[in-house]
């Protein structure tokens, strides 16, 4: 984890900052002229003579003063008339408002030739082990882990070890879309996906089975009612409902049914997802673009520790392409740790690194890691919110 950086608020010229101008916003769900766009970056909004960082933070929106007095960041649908917003382009607090750059960047003054420098490659070695004690610090610290899953996941028989995961702990919100549950229902009742046995063969009239399993939730009412009725009897919706791990399923064009939990309003399925973002203090993203890039977008760059002290938020992006995981970074993203392998294989192996952590743990109790023999996580566990 890089150690953050904080601003010289106290040096020239920061400290001889204006404050921040604010605008009324002139019609609900319209932004005054020369709003300020926001990053994903730690923000800060000088206000009273006092830097601020506002509530909520996330990238491609703008900086609402409460009649509170607390500063929220709030996308340009959610500003009501009248809303004093923060206006001016500059990020380097010459009008109020710092766009901290350099918060979590290593300094390096090298300029000798090196091999293996991109950010993204298959090549490079995954340290599995500092992902798992990433986890098991978030789960023992209460940590709000959000997972971002694509079908791939299902198809891939990742499902048993994701599954795992869920009943472990270490999940506090699935974001997904419609095929993720769909292919996990169908598994359990026929033991398919999309008509794909176990062993990768297609099956006999297997082509209808996710839609049997679709008409059968809707028949249910609900994915819950199904586990309940002991439609869905394994599985990861089934770990999801049994442990009370809340889940958003968001809806595409080309969902088949959908399910009754879809949300099929573009809008309403982000917002959802949002309210769960701006809890996040960790982001595991495997075998989905759509679904990674989205999230990204509403994610802050960096969580807030119990001492006030910022954190880069860590966020692991999985995929057997590199493209997903520089598309994601290019979208700005730019914490994201790219992963380029299959899900089985990343959530297996992470698993087992898992397992091995806590069985060491357990057989000395005492020989932990740096951070448990300090009394407390160096990893963040408050929102910004």
């Amino acid at each position: 984890m890089t150690r953050f950086r904080p601003p010289a608020f106290d040096a020239a010229p920061l400290s001889s900052a204006p404050d921040a101008r604010f605008v009324p916003a002139p019609a609900n769900g319209v932004l005054p002229d020369g709003f300020f766009s926001t990053t994903n970056l730690p923000t800060y909004v000088r206000l009273g003579g006092i830097w601020r960082l506002p509530l909520e933070p996330r990238m491609d929106s703008g900086i609402v003063l409460g009649t509170d007095g607390l500063l929220r960041i709030r996308e340009g649908r959610r500003v009501a008339k009248g809303d004093l917003v923060v206006v001016g382009e500059a990020e380097n607090g010459s009008e109020g408002v710092y766009v901290h750059l350099h918060a979590f960047v290593e300094p390096d003054d090298s300029s000798e030739f090196r091999f293996m420098t991109s950010e993204v490659s298959r090549e490079k070695p995954i340290d599995y082990r500092q992902m798992a004690l990433l986890l098991l610090e978030q789960r023992d610290a209460g940590g709000y882990v959000t997972w971002v899953a694509g079908p791939a996941l299902v198809h891939s028989r990742a499902r048993t070890d994701m599954t795992w995961f869920v009943e472990q702990g270490f999940v506090q919100v699935l974001l997904a879309g419609n095929a993720v549950a769909v292919h996990d229902i169908e598994a359990s009742m026929f033991g398919t996906t999309l008509g794909m046995t176990g062993t990768g063969q297609a099956s006999t009239g297997g082509h209808g089975l996710h839609m049997r399993a679709i008409n059968a939730v809707r028949g249910a009412g609900s994915i819950a009612n199904a586990v309940e009725q002991g439609i869905v009897k394994d599985g990861i919706m089934h770990a999801l409902v049994t442990r009370g791990v809340p889940f958003v399923l968001c809806g595409s064009i080309r969902d088949d049914g959908p399910l009754p939990d879809v949300i099929t309003d573009a809008v309403e399925a982000q917002d959802a997802m949002r309210a769960h973002a701006t809890k996040a203090t960790m982001a595991v993203m495997i075998a989905t673009a759509l679904h990674a890039i989205a999230t990204g977008n509403m994610l802050p760059s960096f969580t807030m520790d119990r001492d006030g002290i910022l954190h880069e938020l860590p966020t692991i992006c999985v995929d057997s392409s590199e493209f997903v995981v520089s598309k994601l970074k290019d979208r700005g993203t730019r914490q994201a740790f790219g992963v380029v392998t299959n899900a089985q294989d990343f959530l297996h192996i992470l698993r087992l690194f898992i397992e091995r952590e806590q069985d060491a743990r357990e057989r000395n109790p005492t020989n932990r890691d740096h951070a448990s023999r300090a009394g407390k996580s160096p990893y963040p566990f408050l929102p910004i919110t």
